[in-house]
């Protein structure tokens, strides 16, 4: 059974599939190449079998490929019906919302509170996108809101953003680490670790950050970079590394790692809503 990244899994998959080509397909979904390619190979170890034949010069469907190609297709088909029944049935768009989950455990219920009456128009879209992603969604037209790490003033472009947390600090270790039992963990016992990181193309705001906690010391050493924080704590379970982000994280770890506040405190990171300039809904924000 795939995880809570499904339909985006098999988006990425067919538009692959059609022009046999991450490159070409990267382009037309609007996305980097390496991610995209992250994505792919994430699909095909979640279902246990290889999708495509990779040469060189070539990228051809597998016999499981073309099967999967005809049924991911029929998926993806029954829920834009699903969908267009829906906003048939209310005459209206619903609310757009983009989000990390990482961040948004406990903004976006009260974030969907808040907007009331505009849940009338049907039941608000949730994307599970990357920063960057959104970004692009927004200037788009194809999002109304976002929940994101401040992306920095030149990255925002024309859109607003509203601070809605400050969430402290934290490293994400493996079980047995020798620092587990400290409360907090100095940065300078865990500063030469190996980093397991987020992704640098659709987090850059995440590199930002972590560029401040360690300013005044030693480049963190980045060991790996993933696209999602179950991969993240995938890998620090594994003991590759450790990582780096907010208190959150520990909503979403459960006991598989140890979450760790920093001594001395580390910038905080900065969540919040962002929004095209002049959006009706601005003025509910400030009741989260």
């Amino acid at each position: 059974m795939l995880g809570p990244m499904e339909l985006r899994h098999l988006r990425y998959f067919l538009a692959v599939a059609e022009v046999e080509n991450v490159s070409r397909a990267a382009q037309r979904l609007n996305i980097s190449q390496p991610p995209l390619s992250r994505q792919i190979r994430q699909l095909e170890e979640e279902l246990g079998c290889a999708l495509f034949e990779r040469t060189p010069k070539a990228l051809r469907l597998t016999a499981a490929g073309k099967v999967f190609v005809k049924q991911a297709g029929e998926v993806l088909r029954r829920v834009e019906l699903a969908v267009e029944a829906v906003r048939a049935v209310e005459g209206r768009e619903a609310v757009r919302i983009g989000y990390a989950p990482s961040l948004a455990l406990d903004i976006l219920p009260r974030l969907l509170r808040c907007l009331g009456a505009e849940t009338r128009r049907g039941a608000p879209r949730l994307h599970d996108l990357g920063t960057a992603e959104m970004l692009r969604r927004l200037r788009g037209g194809k999002l109304d809101f976002g929940l994101v790490v401040h992306p920095g003033g030149a990255a925002l472009g024309g859109l607003v953003f509203r601070e809605l947390r400050r969430i402290p600090a934290c490293v994400v270790l493996p079980r047995g680490h020798a620092a587990e039992r400290r409360r907090p963990v100095r940065l300078e016992d865990v500063e030469r670790e190996p980093v397991i990181a987020f992704s640098r193309v659709e987090y850059p705001e995440y590199h930002r950050w972590l560029a401040e906690v360690f300013k005044g010391r030693a480049r963190p050493r980045i060991a790996e970079q993933h696209d999602s924080a179950a991969s993240v704590f995938a890998a620090i379970e594994a003991g590759r590394g450790v990582a780096f982000g907010g208190e959150s994280l520990r909503e979403l770890c459960g006991s598989r790692v140890v979450v760790r506040r920093l001594a001395p405190p580390a910038p905080p990171i900065r969540v919040g809503a962002v929004y095209p300039r002049g959006s009706s809904w601005a003025g509910r924000l400030g009741e989260l």
